[in-house]
Order: structure tokens, then C-alpha cells, then sequence
């Protein structure tokens, strides 16, 4: 699933035809609790999940599944060079990170020649809106171009959570950068069938904003 929209690679394809990931070694990046790599797993492809945190790897430890986990930073990917055919990331790393061409850079090290790279992250306009899901969510409220991060900081004045906002100019410059072609952004409308709020995610803002972006790369 690419984001709350409810985009799945079955439908959306994004990194093939289902059928042609049968042997494939794919990379899932910030892979939380490994959702992902254990579909890929599903259709026959060999993934590999990888997340800072080893609290969430723990929790994919608990679920199981045949798919190994790796306890890593994406900007210093501990394989070597051209060890898979794709990678991929839902709403992982990438939004959390200073530096995102380092990680591109990363991904495009451990992909061989020809080989796909897609990431999905929160659509960088709705960092103008307020994070609700109701009428209060439509209207801009602060600046699209702060890039000022969002930070939450615990009792002792530490970060604990850090999101970085990155304009859409700034994605398809950081894909660049990063040695990679951009083949397609997707922007996935609000379905029908999706009646479901969560968080700052709802319906109603979901058929006037787009929500997620996904970005389709690839290393020539």
C-alpha cells in the first residue's frame, strides 16, 4: 500500500507487473513492521527489510514471515554495490532525514543498472494545511516554501519525532541529484470505496488536495 489513499501495487504497478518480481531482490526502505516485503514475498520476489528501529523490526520479528530484517541507516546501507534489482519505500525514511540525497545516493549504489526505485512520501502541499481531517484542514495556514522542520521533543527537551519538509521542486532535485531518472510522479486521487478519517487524513480533503506523492526512479 503506497499511502492512507489506498493505492496498492496490485493495482498500481509501479515496480512491474506482479508476475515479473518472481526472483527479483528488492530493498524495502524504512520498512517499519516489513507490510511490504512480506507481500513481495507473496509474489515470489526475495526482499530484504530494512528500518532504524529496532523496536518496529522487532514488531515484523512478532508477525513473521520469511523475509530477513536489517537494523540500519538508509544513508549507510550496509550492502554492496549493485545488490538489487529494485527498492522501494512507503512513507519510510525519507521524510525523516536532513540529507535525502545521501539515501538516494545509497539506493542508487546497492540498485544495478536498470533497476527501479520508488518512494512514496505525505504530498508536500499539505504542509500548508492544518493536520485535520474536517473544514478546519482546507485552509492554508502556514507557508509552503518553510522548510522549517516539525519537531516533537519529549520532557527533557529531546527530539523525539522530526519531519522535514521538502517542496515538490525539491523531490524531483533530490532524485537528480542522486543519479536517478524520474519516470513518474504520481499523485493518487481519493477513491470511492475509502470512507475512512485518520489523523489528518479524510475524505473530504482527499477529493480537493492530493495527499501522498510518489516518486518512480530509476538507475540507468
Amino acid at each position: 500500500m503506497w499511502g492512507p489513499e489506498g493505492l496498492d501495487e496490485v493495482e498500481a504497478e509501479l515496480l512491474g507487473p506482479p508476475e515479473e518480481l518472481k526472483g527479483k531482490d528488492v530493498l524495502e526502505i524504512g520498512a517499519g513492521a516489513a507490510q511490504c516485503s512480506r507481500w513481495l514475498a507473496g509474489q515470489g520476489a526475495r526482499p530484504v527489510a530494512l528500518d532504524i528501529s529496532h523496536r518496529q523490526l522487532q514488531h515484523a520479528l512478532r508477525i513473521g514471515g520469511p523475509v530477513p530484517l536489517v537494523c540500519a541507516d538508509a544513508g549507510a546501507l550496509p550492502f554492496a554495490d549493485d545488490s538489487f534489482d529494485l527498492a522501494c519505500s512507503a512513507y519510510g525514511a525519507l521524510p525523516f532525514v536532513a540529507d535525502p540525497v545521501l539515501v538516494l545516493k545509497e539506493v542508487h549504489r546497492v540498485l544495478r543498472p536498470g533497476g527501479r526505485f520508488v518512494f512514496s512520501v505525505t504530498h508536500p502541499i499539505r504542509w500548508a494545511f492544518p493536520d485535520e481531517p474536517g473544514p478546519e484542514g482546507l485552509s492554508v495556514s502556514a507557508s509552503y516554501f518553510d522548510r522549517t522542520p516539525y519537531v516533537e521533543q519529549d520532557d527533557e527537551g529531546r527530539a523525539v519525532y522530526v519531519e522535514h519538509h521538502r517542496t515538490i521542486g525539491d523531490r524531483v532535485r533530490d532524485v537528480v541529484a542522486g543519479g536517478f531518472r524520474l519516470v513518474d510522479l504520481v499523485e493518487p486521487e481519493w477513491p470511492v470505496w475509502n470512507t475512512s478519517e485518520w489523523g489528518g487524513w479524510s475524505p473530504l480533503r482527499g477529493n480537493l488536495i492530493p495527499g501522498t506523492a510518489i516518486f518512480v526512479c530509476v538507475r540507468d
